[in-house]
Order: structure tokens, then sequence, then C-alpha cells
């Protein structure tokens, strides 16, 4: 796949070019994902030390482990990924996040190779990974199939690949378009696109058309009452997430 064949949509990274600086206020227009982060987290470390056979407890669990966080924004993954031992490289195609990432990752003491680029362009150029984190992104780039397959191309063979996004039904529309958007002002109004929006069984299948092999899935469900976010193994109507593989 050529660097001009990318998936990038310009209006959307517009929009996250505009919020590139409020990345780390945690009352910010990125609240939403400073509430589900510790949820994210929770799920990404498990998979990953299922798959690689890593004990958490110990110091750098993911020492060894290449990782890339693709679509990173100001770095709410990549820096707790680093700080586990892991290889961290960083990539945004909306440019202003980069120097907001670098600065608050060199203020934590961490090293991370953020990057201005694409999941092609990183494939293009033969970039390899044992784990790739495509988290809230699939659901704002112009190709869906095309990004996966970028995705799996990026991947060492048996390798991990983590992706979440939201479902498309009525539920979603009201939570994550007139609820956050709208009611809570947690995002600017027209952040996301309803009809972008992708179901875990089609989700499933594009993974499986990319060349990958699903194998876990769950959603995040945002508990109004306690104002947190849990896993469920059953409750993917709104936020999901999924986990697979590429063959050996």
């Amino acid at each position: 796949m050529q660097a001009s064949q990318t998936t990038v949509d310009p209006a959307e990274i517009e929009k996250f070019q505009a919020m590139a600086a409020e990345w780390w206020d945690e009352n910010g227009k990125f609240k939403p994902l400073h509430m589900m982060n510790p949820c994210r987290l929770d799920y990404i470390t498990t998979q990953i030390a299922g798959e690689f056979n890593r004990d958490l407890k110990s110091a750098e669990p993911f020492r060894g482990l290449r990782l890339l966080d693709i679509g990173c924004g100001g770095g709410l993954l990549s820096e707790p990924m680093a700080r586990l031992g892991a290889e961290v490289v960083g990539a945004d195609a909306a440019e202003r996040n980069i120097p907001v990432a670098q600065v608050h990752a060199e203020q934590s003491g961490l090293t991370i190779d953020y990057r201005h680029t694409t999941a092609e362009a990183l494939a293009e150029a033969g970039e390899q990974f044992d784990v790739v984190l495509n988290m809230e992104v699939v659901e704002h780039v112009a190709s869906p199939i095309d990004y996966l397959i970028a995705c799996r191309t990026l991947l060492k063979p048996g390798g991990l690949h983590i992706c979440s996004t939201l479902n498309r039904n009525p539920k979603s529309f009201m939570m994550a378009i007139v609820g956050a958007e709208h009611v809570m002002r947690w995002l600017p109004k027209g952040t996301h696109e309803w009809n972008k929006f992708i179901t875990p069984d089609e989700l499933f299948d594009l993974l499986r058309n990319a060349g990958m092999t699903p194998v876990d899935r769950k959603g995040f469900v945002f508990n109004p009452i306690t104002w947190s976010w849990r896993l469920s193994d059953r409750d993917l109507s709104v936020n999901y997430v999924t986990a697979s593989t590429k063959p050996d």
C-alpha cells in the first residue's frame, strides 16, 4: 500500500487538531477518555500479559516488547505502556498532537518515539511491532478495511492487535452523540458520526478480512451512579474492545 493511499480523513483530523492542547486536562474535552482510561488499561495489560506470558506484578512486565499506539493523541496510553517497560512508538495523523505528547513524556521522564505519521506510511517503511494498539480510531478513518490491513502488516507474526470503537445502534447514538456531545458536552458537537460506527460482528468480519484472527471482545460500560467504567462480557451496546492476533 502506497503512502499516498492513506485512509486518513482530513475532516476527522481537523477535529482533533483543534483539541490537541487539551489532551492532559482531565476536565477538558478529553474527559471521557481520562475516565475510561483505567478500564482500557485493565483490558490492554491483561491481553498483552496473557498473549506474551508476562507477569504484571513484575517491575517492567512488557520489557522486550515493541508496541505501536496508532492514533496516540497526547499519549494517554503510550505513557503507561512505556512505564511497563515496552518500547513505544506513538503515531498520530494530527500533527499538533505530537509536540503535546512529546512535552508531557519528557516532563514525566519517559522515552517515547512520537511521530506525525500514518499506519500506511509505517507499514510501507517496513516497521514491525509485537503489539498494535488501535483505540477509538477505526470509526474516524476513510476506509476501515484498508486501515486494518495496514495494522495487520505492522504486526510481527504472532503479534497482538487491540482495537476499540463504538457500536452502531440507537443506544450508541443516544449515549455517544446526544449524551456525550450535546447533554454532557464532554466532546465538541460533530466529534463522532453515527453512520461510521461499527457493530462488533462487522468489526470481527473486518479483522478476519484484513488477515487477523479475532480472539476476544468485551464491552466498556459506563455507570452514571458510580461515575465509572467497567468491562463487560455481555454488554457491547456502546463502547467495546476487541483483541486479535496475526497468524504465525
